[in-house]
C-alpha cells in the first residue's frame, strides 16, 4: 500500500525521510509507464526547488507532491482544459485561489494533469492527449473515470499525494471510486471557483483526490481555509440511510458484492442504517426534461469558441455542449426554480439522518477499448457515461457534499462507497467517513 500524506508527514517530522527524498520518489513514478498520459505539463524541476527550500518541512504540506488538473490557472501556464482549442491562449497572470492556497501551504506542484476535454464526461477518455489507464487495473487497460482522470491516476499511482480537481456531476468521486482512492466533494460555496475554467457556474466545485479520509480533511482545510470540526462519536451514534430508489439499480456483480459486504460489516459494528425510499429522486428526470444545467451553462461559455473551432473539439464533448443551445431562457429559469423546490423536498425527506450511503458508481471501470474515441463506440460511451454519473450527480443537484471511499476487497476491481448529505453538512460526512474507513481497514 502506498503511504498517504499524513503518514509521510509523520515520517518527515520524525526524521525518517526528507521532502527532497519524497519528491524524487514522486517524480520517478510520474515518469514511469504507470503515468503515461497523466501529465500534460510536468513541472518536476519546480517541484524539486520547492522540496529543497529551507524550512519547507515546517509547512502544512512540507514540499510534498501535488498535481493540478488542467482546468486551474497557474501563474505563467496556459489553462487548456484538456483541449487543443485553447493551446494558444495567453498564460495565466496569477494563480487561482485554490492553487495559491496550496502553494502557501507548501505544495510542490509536480505537474498539470490530463482530463476530459472541458470536464464534460465521467468516463475519462481524451482523444487529444491520450487516456490515462486506471492505476489499479492489471488485466487490461481500463478507464480512469472523469473528468479528473489524470488527477486520480497521479494520486493512486503514488506520483502525487493530493490531486487538485473539480466536481460538477461526479468528476472527483467517479475517478476516486474507479481507482480505489478517496474523493471529497465539499459544499460548492466553501471553495472559490475563480480562475477555474467553468463547466457549470451553478454546479462546479473545487475539491481534491487523496489516498485517505484524513488526507481529504487536510486538503479541504487548506482549500476552504477552515477547520473541520472533529467528532469522537462512534459510528453507532449516527443515523444513516441507504437510498434505495434508483441508486441501487443495475449494480454489476463486483459492486453489488462489495456493497452488501460493506453494509453487513457496518451493521455488525453497530451502525444504524435505515432503508430510505427517497422517491424524490424520480423528479430529477422531469426537472431536466428540456436539458441539463451543465449543458446550458457550458454552451453560454463555449458558443463563440464553437463557431470558430468546432472541428477541434472532441466530437462527444461538442455534442453535449451544443445540446445546451436548444434551451430557452424561460426553460432555464424554470429549471433553476424547479431545482430549488426539489432541494427543499429532498432536505425534508433527509431530515433526521446524518448521512446517506450509496454506491459511488454502479459499475467498475470498463476497458478503455470499449469506449475509445470512434463513432462506432459512441453508443457504448454515452450509455456508460450516464451510468457513471447517475448517483454522483444527485449530490451536485442537491448542492450537497459527498465523499467516495474504497470498499472493495484486495482481489476485486475498485468499488467506492459514497457518504453524502445536503449543503454545509461537510463535517459530519467527513467524520462518518473516517469511522467507516477505519472499520474497513481493520476488517481487511
Amino acid at each position: 500500500m502506498i503511504p498517504d500524506l499524513q503518514a509521510t508527514l509523520c515520517r518527515l517530522r520524525s526524521g525518517e525521510t526528507r521532502s527532497a527524498t519524497e519528491i524524487e520518489r514522486s517524480v520517478a513514478v510520474a515518469r514511469s509507464a504507470r503515468c503515461q498520459h497523466v501529465f500534460v505539463k510536468p513541472t518536476f524541476e519546480e517541484a524539486r526547488a520547492v522540496a529543497n527550500r529551507p524550512q519547507i518541512e515546517t509547512t502544512p504540506l512540507a514540499g510534498l507532491a501535488v498535481s493540478v488538473k488542467d482546468l486551474f490557472d497557474v501563474a505563467g501556464q496556459t489553462t487548456a482544459a484538456g483541449s487543443i482549442t485553447l493551446q494558444d491562449a495567453a498564460p495565466a497572470q496569477q494563480d487561482c485561489p485554490a492553487v495559491a492556497r496550496l502553494r502557501r501551504a507548501g505544495a510542490a506542484f509536480i505537474g498539470r494533469t490530463n482530463m476530459v476535454e472541458f470536464a464534460f464526461s465521467g468516463v475519462g477518455v481524451n482523444p487529444h492527449f491520450g487516456t490515462p489507464a486506471n492505476a489499479c487495473a492489471t488485466d487490461v487497460a481500463r478507464i480512469p473515470g472523469g473528468s479528473s482522470s489524470g488527477a486520480a491516476v497521479s494520486v493512486a499511482s503514488g506520483a502525487a499525494f493530493i490531486g487538485l480537481g473539480s466536481d460538477t456531476g461526479g468528476s472527483i468521486r467517479i475517478p476516486a471510486a474507479l481507482n480505489g482512492i478517496v474523493g471529497f466533494k465539499n459544499t460548492a460555496r466553501l471553495v472559490p471557483t475563480d480562475g477555474v475554467l467553468p463547466l457549470s457556474t451553478t454546479l462546479d466545485t473545487v475539491c481534491a483526490l487523496t489516498r485517505s479520509v484524513s488526507d481529504a480533511i487536510l486538503a479541504h482545510e487548506i482549500l476552504a481555509q477552515r477547520q473541520v470540526t472533529r467528532s469522537a462519536a462512534p459510528l453507532g451514534a449516527y443515523r444513516l440511510a441507504v437510498a434505495s430508489t434508483i441508486m441501487l439499480d443495475d449494480l454489476d456483480s463486483t459492486v453489488a458484492r462489495a456493497w452488501q459486504r460493506t453494509l453487513g460489516a457496518l451493521r455488525e459494528r453497530g451502525a444504524r442504517i435505515t432503508e430510505l425510499p427517497l422517491t424524490e429522486l424520480h423528479a430529477l428526470r422531469q426537472i431536466q426534461a428540456t436539458g441539463s444545467i451543465a449543458a446550458t451553462e457550458s454552451y453560454a461559455w463555449h458558443r463563440q469558441l464553437l463557431q470558430r473551432k468546432a472541428a477541434s473539439y472532441d466530437p462527444r464533448v461538442a455534442t453535449r455542449i451544443q445540446r445546451g443551445g436548444a434551451m430557452s431562457a424561460c426553460d432555464y429559469i424554470e429549471m433553476l426554480a424547479a431545482r430549488r423546490r426539489w432541494i427543499d423536498s429532498m432536505e425534508a425527506a433527509l431530515q433526521g439522518f446524518d448521512a446517506i450511503l450509496s454506491p459511488t458508481t454502479p459499475v467498475t471501470a470498463a476497458p478503455i477499448a470499449e469506449v475509445a474515441p470512434g463513432a462506432e463506440r459512441d453508443e457504448a460511451f454515452f450509455r456508460l457515461n450516464a451510468l457513471l454519473l447517475r448517483n454522483t450527480s444527485v449530490v451536485n443537484m442537491l448542492d450537497g457534499c459527498a465523499i467516495s471511499i474504497p470498499c472493495h476487497a484486495p482481489d476485486e476491481l475498485p468499488v467506492g462507497m459514497m457518504v453524502w448529505a445536503g449543503a454545509m453538512r461537510d463535517d459530519p460526512v467527513l467524520n462518518i467517513a473516517l469511522q467507516i474507513e477505519q472499520l474497513l481497514q481493520r476488517g481487511s
